[in-house]
């Protein structure tokens, strides 16, 4: 089969590769028919993920059909249309007994196209399938249903829930690239008075009005100013950083009120100041996360039920072979004005959801 291979910072292919095979009993086979970019993927691509070994297979969200199982798998069978999650989850450890799937210590967390072979490719070994892959519904399409691999449960467990955003709130995100995005959209579900978003390109601060964002700031244009003027030199009480550099991050700490929520979202690939000396006074609470993913089931009802903005995330779709391109455009973000790119895509019939009675 054909993969996109990280061959090292700076380097890597859509080439030929080895077919996957069940090694272990919880192992699926899926057949890949839709597939996306992260920006993690990029941070890879940067060098900022050293763990990723040279000749992995990047990617760790997709949509596709269950080709062939392992003997102890129970939850789905070949045919069934699936999404992968981009976490995998052991179920036994003490971290996924909790629900904290990210931290699994029994051989899951994030390891597709970062610790194993991942799914931008034509097939893909998923391990530990009962739990780390869920059959779709048929109102929801591979289109819509492969954002809920990552960005919507990241945006949404490690900004919102994390943030815990409450009714009321001024919300702040910094960083409107699709996880901005859907945590933009997730916490509007919570009722906050107002959300806003901080980028530096005009088309994502369009794209943020769009998702909910009731006002918008140029990064390079004093966005603390604005900040100060909504909560009346305040601050925000709950501020998201959904970019992954120093400079983002140092922001969300300046406007952050006191007794405020800091939910860091962005990868970070180097070192960020914490100015203690201001944030010890203040009642501050700062979050880091990796996304676990226990959100998936409630967000797949909502997509089935129309009440997530997915397809209006997608800017550009692609066949599955042109990765390379996908991802010069999806790296050029601010001139190509890409927010997510889905490749592969292949017709699928949805059944309607007939209205309540």
């Amino acid at each position: 089969m054909k993969g996109y291979v990280f061959h090292g910072p700076g380097q890597s292919a859509w080439e030929e590769v080895p077919d996957p095979a069940v090694k272990e009993p919880g192992d699926v086979i899926v057949r890949v028919d839709a597939v996306t970019i992260c920006g993690t993927d990029l941070h890879i691509l940067k060098g900022d993920v050293p763990e990723v070994r040279p000749g992995t297979v990047l990617g760790h969200e997709a949509v596709g059909e269950i080709v062939e199982i392992g003997g102890d798998v129970r939850t789905v069978r070949p045919g069934d249309r699936v999404l992968v999650s981009c976490i995998s989850a052991c179920g036994r450890c003490g971290y996924c007994r909790e629900g904290m799937y990210g931290q699994c210590r029994g051989g899951g967390g994030w390891i597709l196209g970062h610790r194993i072979d991942g799914t931008q490719a034509e097939y893909v070994r998923v391990p530990y399938a009962d739990l780390s892959v869920h059959p779709l519904p048929g109102a929801v399409d591979n289109q819509d249903a492969v954002l809920l691999a990552d960005i919507f449960p990241t945006g949404y467990e490690v900004g919102v829930l994390n943030g815990r955003v409450r009714p009321g709130d001024t919300v702040v995100v910094v960083g409107a690239g699709p996880v901005g995005l859907a945590a933009i959209a997730t916490a509007r579900l919570f009722a906050p008075e107002r959300v806003v978003a901080v980028d530096l390109a005009a088309s994502r601060l369009e794209a943020a009005k769009e998702f909910g964002a009731d006002a918008v700031a140029d990064a390079n244009e004093a966005p603390e100013q604005l900040i100060d003027d909504l909560t009346g030199g305040l601050g925000a009480d709950v501020v998201m950083e959904a970019v992954g550099v120093p400079e983002t991050f140092e922001l969300c700490a300046r406007v952050v009120r006191p007794g405020g929520h800091l939910a860091n979202i962005g990868v970070h690939g180097s070192p960020a100041m914490l100015h203690l000396e201001d944030l010890w006074i203040r009642n501050v609470t700062i979050t880091t996360g990796l996304v676990d993913t226990h959100s998936t089931p409630t967000l797949l009802r909502m997509a089935a039920a129309g009440r997530l903005p997915t397809r209006r995330m997608v800017s550009h779709t692609f066949p599955l072979d042109h990765m390379q391109e996908a991802y010069e455009i999806f790296g050029n973000a601010a001139e190509t004005g890409a927010l997510k790119i889905v490749l592969g895509v292949p017709q699928h019939e949805v059944v309607p959801v007939p209205p309540a009675v």
